[in-house]
């Protein structure tokens, strides 16, 4: 009983925490296990195993591949996921649980859509000040590494549940130390491309042609002197 909760909780966590950096990866690789006999999906998440889910999740995993390398590209990309990387966060979250009541359901639903909101948030976060890096093999390097860790992550949960909720305590504390500078270095960046604007909003006044003299002022009259006055 202690060892199917620990399992469940890993796997409900786990999924939401992938959606939030790589939700069509943590898709594929699900469907692919559950499809293929190396894991029992929980009831709610056996469509994963349908083949148009796997089909879809790998294509657009393809189309994040090569758009997540792209400096600009990767953040427009991140900005447009907002609305989908979350929701399908909590969507996964709650059908992970397994059979259980509805209220159990909710719950784990909300903090599902949490921890996908706060790895997403650190994703796109640190991708905004990567991209002010003008070489282009950081940010490849930041999108393998993802990859890879959303992988790795999931195979931790699935195979040693304790291992990963251990690792993502210590994930969230992490977070909670690095977000907030991630946000002043975002409010930077986003300050220097505000002064960049404003910079060639208000042009200098342009030179006189033929670089004319100004005109000078003429001197000050004397004073009158009043009549009869010595």
């Amino acid at each position: 009983m202690y060892d199917q909760l620990v399992a469940t909780l890993a796997l409900t966590l786990g999924v939401a925490w992938a959606s939030g950096i790589n939700l069509y990866a943590a898709v594929f690789m699900l469907g692919f296990l559950g499809a293929n006999g190396h894991m029992q999906l929980p009831p709610d998440l056996l469509i994963l195993q349908d083949p148009l889910v796997l089909g879809a999740a790998g294509l657009m995993y393809l189309v994040e591949f090569f758009a997540d390398k792209v400096p600009g590209v990767d953040t427009g990309w991140d900005t447009l996921h907002t609305f989908i990387r979350i929701p399908a966060g909590a969507m996964l979250a709650a059908g992970a649980v397994g059979d259980v009541s509805p209220a159990m359901e909710i719950a784990a639903g909300l903090l599902g859509g949490g921890l996908a909101t706060a790895s997403h948030a650190a994703k796109s976060g640190t991708r905004v000040l990567i991209n002010t890096s003008p070489e282009p093999f950081t940010n490849w390097g930041a999108s393998i590494g993802e990859d890879i860790g959303v992988i790795a992550g999931l195979w931790t949960a699935l195979n040693h549940p304790l291992i990963f909720l251990g690792l993502l305590i210590v994930w969230v504390v992490l977070l909670a130390w690095l977000l907030p500078k991630v946000w002043r270095g975002i409010k930077r960046v986003f300050r220097f491309l505000g002064s960049l604007f404003r910079d060639q909003s208000d042009p200098e006044p342009a030179p006189v042609p033929g670089g004319a003299p100004p005109i000078a002022e003429p001197p000050p009259e004397p004073p009158k002197r009043l009549p009869g006055a010595d």
